[in-house]
């Protein structure tokens, strides 16, 4: 059932609910927006009628239009500054980050689109740097085990390499980073490949504004995907989840003055000529 109610003393009948209904479920009934029963079924559940109405006069999905955030103005110097002083944390301090923090963060990214809306990522949090620190032991005990059996998979053959370092203290996989998340995606979603990235975008973007530091990790995921898989089965990461990646965060122990320069390599702008040719 999509709950789906007007308040009538609200309402102005301004028709913006149904005009940016994306899969058009929502029609103007004697005046008032509805969602006639045959069309339910069709609706993605992105509550854009709830969030475009001017007046809170829509309810959807038992979700109260007061409870949500007003939209206030943006700041774009701030968020460029953002962007470009993001940087890749690989020295982190071993404190934990408090967990109403990590909660905060977690609330955000549910807001990450992806594809029509079915929300089928899976996170699969390490809130617990007891629990980092078993998962690095693991990690490392499982590696040696496969150097030792010849067993490390085809191009990974270089992790047999971490192995040492980390009994001299250097954690080169997962950068003694206290915490870690995972993002994965089921082969059958609408955008498997993209969502579980666009996600950790806009996790390292929110922590990064909150004081933390993040870094996407390319050796956690080929360890737990392909080297130790057994380890990403424990860890709850679903088997048939191919479509994943790894981000360790926690507070930072390097601080950057300032941003660093870069341009765009490549851009091709299309032109009209482009399109005109051989027709």
């Amino acid at each position: 059932m999509l709950a789906f109610h007007i308040d009538e003393t609200r309402c102005i009948q301004c028709g913006e609910c149904v005009a940016d209904c994306p899969v058009s479920v929502i029609v103007m009934d004697q005046g008032l927006p509805a969602v006639p029963v045959h069309r339910e079924s069709l609706c993605i559940g992105c509550q854009h009628c709830l969030a475009v109405c001017p007046t809170g006069a829509l309810s959807i999905l038992d979700k109260d239009p007061d409870a949500s955030q007003e939209i206030m103005p943006f700041a774009p110097d701030a968020m460029e500054n953002l962007i470009k002083s993001r940087r890749s944390v690989r020295r982190y301090r071993k404190d934990a980050v408090a967990p109403e923090t990590i909660q905060r963060l977690m609330h955000v990214i549910a807001h990450a689109p992806t594809g029509k809306n079915e929300r089928k990522v899976r996170f699969t949090l390490v809130d617990d740097p007891a629990v980092m620190d078993l998962i690095r032991l693991q990690t490392i005990e499982g590696i040696r085990m496969a150097a030792a059996e010849d067993a490390l998979p085809e191009g990974m053959a270089f992790f047999a390499k971490f192995v040492e370092p980390f009994e001299r203290g250097r954690d080169i996989i997962y950068r003694w980073a206290p915490h870690m998340l995972i993002a994965s995606s089921p082969s059958d979603a609408a955008s498997a490949e993209a969502d579980p990235f666009i996600a950790l975008s806009y996790f390292e973007l929110m922590a990064h504004s909150l004081g933390l530091g993040t870094v996407w990790c390319g050796f956690a995921r080929w360890a737990l995907q392909s080297v130790v898989p057994e380890l990403g089965r424990k860890l709850g990461v679903p088997r048939e989840h191919r479509s994943m990646y790894v981000m360790m965060f926690g507070y930072p122990a390097v601080r950057y003055a300032r941003t660093v320069q870069r341009d765009v390599q490549d851009v091709h702008r299309v032109l009209l000529g482009d399109l005109e040719g051989g027709q």
